[in-house]
């Protein structure tokens, strides 16, 4: 009886431990249909954004981008400005990143921020999952390959 009940156990232990992704999928938006990545490139094109909340994989370092809004513009084009400074970069969405920092991780949607400098800004460069998004927020995450730490990002329009 012991063997049978242990046998069961280790059955039903082993379907939940297969059922479960190691990269919570469930909490991110993947394999966004054409018409959802048209809405979201839409929306994000749609006037400027701020950076309501950005934490580095072990520290929130929100307030590195106060004062700046962001303009994601239709050619793909990212402009940050403070009104004095501006900050040149590229943006895109895609169902698929080669260059994805999780190998398992292949059908998801990818919202991609490249800047080359300030440092700052270089930090937010990288292919992030996209968590969820509305007309008005965009949040996304990554979760490092290298050192396994999670980045969030979190966009509102102003």
């Amino acid at each position: 009886m012991k063997t049978s009940i242990f046998k069961i156990t280790a059955i039903l232990l082993a379907v939940v431990a297969m059922s479960c992704d190691k990269n919570n999928d469930d909490d991110m938006l993947n394999n966004l249909s054409p018409a959802q990545v048209a809405e979201l490139t839409s929306i994000a094109a749609s006037g400027t954004w701020t950076i309501a909340y950005y934490f580095d994989t072990d520290k929130e370092e929100t307030d590195h981008f106060n004062g700046y809004t962001f303009d994601f513009n239709t050619d793909g084009s990212l402009v940050a400005t403070d009104g004095v400074v501006e900050i040149n970069g590229t943006w895109s969405i895609t169902d698929s990143d080669a260059n994805d920092d999780s190998p398992d991780d292949d059908s998801d949607a990818d919202f991609n921020i490249a800047f080359s400098s300030p440092a700052d800004f270089a930090d937010l460069t990288d292919d992030w999952d996209i968590v969820q998004f509305t007309s008005v927020r965009i949040e996304l995450i990554d979760v490092s390959g290298g050192n396994g730490g999670t980045d969030k990002l979190v966009f509102e329009k102003n």
